[in-house]
């Protein structure tokens, strides 16, 4: 396997992405000195200080054991502490392989994760149900299903943090200083760490050689505008290393600070933008068709939308500004959507008519209309397998052409779901 350090070098100078930069190896890579990463589903990133490992997230509730192994193989030393940049499931979910392997390291982390764990046992079958639809259903190696029909979201023992803080936090293991900065930016508790006398930075999910996270349609509230302050203050500080969650890590002060300009730049853009036309008086509708990244920004190989969409990004700038309507009177207090569909069958002859006008929308290469379309026959016709058949057909041929994990997952899903009524 290519070291992750030449991997980086190479696609950042060539600017051409000839091999994944996000991998699931479960492999790990000396980065520096007492320093080494496990690539993982999220990765985890641990510092030898002579007096135990730090290790900075502790990957997935099915990755964590791969990623203990590792370490274990890499140093005798424990796990003393662990430090998690944020509290989505992937950062924190393989803490109990930690447990078992270290006993429990102490656990710092923001004063909001304790709170983002507690809404995830409230709202676990959602975020079941989330994951089945985004992911497509991610299955374990022994068959277990991690979406809608897993046990929990997260295991009831995921450890919880034993320091927590609200802006800035240091902490000393050995002779390394690990300061720890709160900044919103894909949560609402994320953190970054900057070790100043290695000057590393491990940066969690504010970089994820994708374009960045800020609009998932199905999660909470994310920050862009934040996130790129962020981004401006990692740069500031003059790093020679940079290590995110995901991804390749990057060398060199001039590079790293190249990289963040670059995309805090395209996220204060695609805000300011957005809000511009907002105080304008714009609708959701006129900003979501208006507001683009150009596509040589997307071109980036660090910045290509194969995760989250940048039309997504724009429908949460809206959502954090402007709230959840969309500035049509007739979608505040809407009629069910089945009642509008019924109502314009009729008018167009049926809902075989209005599937037969979405086949044809489809053919025509206008896949957001037909969409529009096969949905309302859908719902006309909730029992009608030729109609569903035709709603499944579209929703598969846009699943295709998206370029988001997020969009491919959700219209796959809609496919799915009409495939199972058009062939029962």
């Amino acid at each position: 396997m290519t070291h992750p350090l030449e991997l980086s070098e190479r696609i950042l100078t060539s600017g051409i992405v000839d091999s994944p930069p996000n991998r699931v190896t479960n492999e790990l890579s000396e980065l520096a000195d007492d320093l080494a990463i496990v690539e993982s589903f999220s990765h985890c990133v641990a510092l030898r200080t002579g007096e135990g490992l730090v290790a900075f997230d502790a990957s997935g509730v099915f990755t964590g054991a791969a990623v203990v192994e590792a370490l274990q193989r890499w140093s005798p030393e424990p796990v003393t502490h662990l430090v998690y940049t944020h509290g989505h499931a992937d950062h924190v979910g393989g803490s109990p392989s930690f447990t078992a392997a270290y006993g429990a390291p102490t656990v710092l982390a923001h004063e909001a994760v304790a709170a983002r764990l507690d809404r995830y046992a409230y709202t676990d079958g959602w975020n079941r149900r989330i994951n089945a639809r985004q992911f497509g259903g991610v299955r374990r190696q022994d068959g277990v299903g991690v979406g809608a029909d897993a046990e929990r979201f997260l295991p009831a023992d995921v450890l919880r943090p034993d320091i927590a803080f609200r802006d800035r936090h240091s902490v000393t293991v050995g002779d390394d200083t690990i300061e720890l900065v709160h900044a919103r930016g894909e949560t609402d508790d994320h953190l970054w760490a900057w070790l100043p006398e290695r000057r590393w930075i491990m940066a969690g999910d504010f970089f994820i050689w994708n374009f960045p996270n800020a609009g998932n349609p199905q999660k909470v509230q994310r920050y862009p505008l934040e996130w790129a302050a962020a981004l401006r203050d990692m740069a500031a500080a003059g790093a020679d290393l940079f290590v995110p969650a995901h991804g390749l890590p990057i060398a060199g002060a001039d590079r790293i600070a190249e990289v963040l300009d670059i995309t805090a730049t395209a996220l204060e853009t695609l805000v300011t933008e957005v809000v511009t036309m907002m105080n304008d008086g714009a609708v959701l509708d006129d900003i979501v068709h208006s507001v683009h990244v150009p596509d040589d920004v997307l071109a980036r190989p660090w910045l290509r939308p194969l995760y989250d969409d940048p039309e997504f990004v724009v429908r949460n700038v809206w959502r954090q500004y402007g709230g959840w309507w969309d500035g049509v009177p007739s979608r505040l207090k809407p009629s069910p959507d089945r009642q509008v569909a019924v109502v314009l069958a009729e008018l167009a002859g049926g809902a075989e008519r209005l599937a037969e006008r979405a086949a044809a929308a489809a053919a025509d290469g206008d896949l957001r209309l037909a969409a529009h379309l096969a949905d309302l026959a859908g719902w006309a016709a909730p029992d009608d397998p030729a109609v569903h058949g035709v709603r499944a057909d579209v929703y598969e041929q846009r699943r295709k052409v998206e370029t988001s994990l997020m969009a491919k997952g959700i219209f796959g899903a809609a496919s799915k779901e009409s495939a199972a009524i058009s062939q029962p």
